[in-house]
């Protein structure tokens, strides 16, 4: 038969039926076994249009909701059972499961989860806006809790070990806390940042760091929720054994003698043996430098740190990522471009022409270093570590590092073309060592070079230093001025 025939006699097969008994008749097709992989299944394209439609369409029904449900649950690898009554949707695993509570109109009345032997919570009410996107990341999120291996009382003692691991956290947060703090000052100097509890289906997660601009954003805008540098903290399968905590560790509520938070001894009776560990995992992978590298592998007991940083291991072999090692501004530039221009820029450009209100255009071009130079990193996606008491200190590392980031960044724009070169001001921006840097241009007055030294010495202190040719006049800012310009 030709296409249009073909067609056609469909046309007049289904014409008389309703088009319930046609979606009743495709749920049927999908849910028989696949005989053969997923990607080449024969429904796959029905799948994907099935989708579309739902995608498109208005949930107006409680049956259209409940389509939804029940394809949504399948994409996540989930079970769906609709209750007796038709009004609740049950999204189901060994592990865990979440109640769709239903009016007949379709519309939602309320959302719970409930783990294995625990009491049910209330999950976000996706309710009237029917967010099915969102819902589904919380379904995979809460999936993702559960992917360690072995059997079900494994996994559940990895969802233990997680809870401990929080109630920590949680609990670190609160120290040297007064009640007015405000969020831009915890996540700036609280020794585990800004903790947000894991709620529902939304993991825990750490805002640790905001830009100068950021934080002024925020002061001149009270309420506003300006976008932060933050980790979510979650659990993650290994081939291998590590002992985690199934009970909190921290021995009490004040600081010991050196300032840091004094935990109990991992003792056999306080822990288990569990092939998993803790991870801070990143929404974008962050350039971060060598040095900070070993840093953090001191911190968390990473060892055995390849000559070339392709791979890194923990101190039980386990490998957390392939890391490629590059030079550490190149991965800055990558990072920012990918961030403003969403991934549509090339990221081999060095030049780039930042716009600044009431003042000329600046050029700055950044000297990249060389691969043979110590000033490499690698993008960093998670960190792992497998004892509460590692937190802290590598949330100051990455503090430093992001800090640092940001002043490179502040360099670097979409604009690589300009068409007008009047009054443009020229910068060349050069690798110093570790996390200073320094900036180039020419003196305002002669036609010899000036120099700014910047060297970022914590997150929250950068020292400034400008170097002129002695018989140069000298320039009206002092070293201070700039710093303390540099940090607002």
């Amino acid at each position: 038969f030709s296409t249009n025939d073909l067609m056609e006699q469909l046309h007049l097969k289904y014409q008389q039926k309703p088009w319930t008994e046609t979606l009743k008749l495709v749920h049927f097709c999908m849910d028989k076994p696949l005989q053969r992989p997923v990607s080449n299944a024969p429904d796959g394209p029905l799948r994907s249009c099935l989708e579309k439609i739902q995608r498109t369409l208005n949930d107006k029904s409680l049956f259209s909701v409940m389509n939804r449900l029940e394809s949504l649950s399948k994409q996540k690898g989930l079970n769906a059972h609709v209750s007796p009554s038709g009004t609740a949707c049950y999204i189901t695993s060994n592990m865990f499961y979440v109640e769709v509570q239903l009016e007949k109109d379709g519309n939602v009345v309320d959302v719970k989860v409930a783990h294995l032997g625990e009491a049910p919570m209330q999950l976000f009410l996706f309710g009237r806006m029917k967010n099915y996107d969102a819902f589904g990341k919380i379904l995979e999120d809460l999936s993702n809790l559960y992917q360690t291996p072995g059997n079900s009382e494994m996994r559940a003692k990895g969802y233990l070990a997680l809870q401990a691991l929080e109630k920590d956290l949680y609990s670190m947060s609160l120290l040297d806390r007064t009640q007015d703090v405000n969020r831009v000052t915890e996540v700036l100097h609280g020794k585990v940042g800004h903790l947000v509890p894991r709620t529902g289906g939304t993991s825990t997660y750490i805002e640790f760091y905001i830009s100068p601009y950021q934080v002024l954003e925020a002061e001149l805008n009270p309420g506003s929720q300006v976008c932060e540098t933050k980790a979510v903290v979650t659990v993650e399968g290994t081939d291998t054994l590590h002992k985690l905590s199934l009970s909190p560790l921290l021995a009490d509520s004040q600081d010991g003698e050196d300032g840091n938070p004094t935990f109990l001894p991992l003792s056999d009776e306080l822990s288990i043996d569990l092939s998993a560990f803790f991870v801070l995992k990143f929404h974008q992978p962050i350039p971060i430098s060598s040095s900070s590298i070993e840093e953090i592998q001191r911190l968390t007991g990473i060892h055995n740190l390849h000559a070339n940083l392709k791979k890194i291991h923990l101190l039980s072999g386990i490998q957390i990522t392939g890391l490629k090692l590059a030079p550490l501004y190149e991965l800055i530039i990558q990072s920012t471009l990918k961030e403003k221009c969403h991934g549509e820029s090339s990221t081999q450009k060095s030049c780039f022409f930042v716009s600044l209100p009431d003042c000329p255009k600046h050029c700055y071009f950044i000297n990249k270093g060389s691969e043979k130079s110590n000033l490499t990193g690698a993008l960093v996606s998670k960190i792992p570590f497998s004892h509460p008491k590692c937190v802290p200190g590598v949330i100051e590392i990455l503090r430093h590092q992001v800090a640092f980031n940001s002043l490179i960044s502040s360099c670097v724009s979409e604009k690589h073309i300009n068409e007008d070169d009047s009054e443009l001001l020229y910068f060349e921006v050069v690798p110093h060592k570790n996390t200073s840097f320094c900036v180039f241009f020419l003196h305002p007055v002669k036609e010899n070079l000036a120099c700014v030294v910047f060297d970022v010495i914590t997150s929250r202190e950068v020292q400034c230093h400008l170097h002129l040719n002695p018989q140069d006049p000298t320039l009206n800012p002092s070293d201070d001025f700039i710093a303390r310009a540099v940090k607002r």
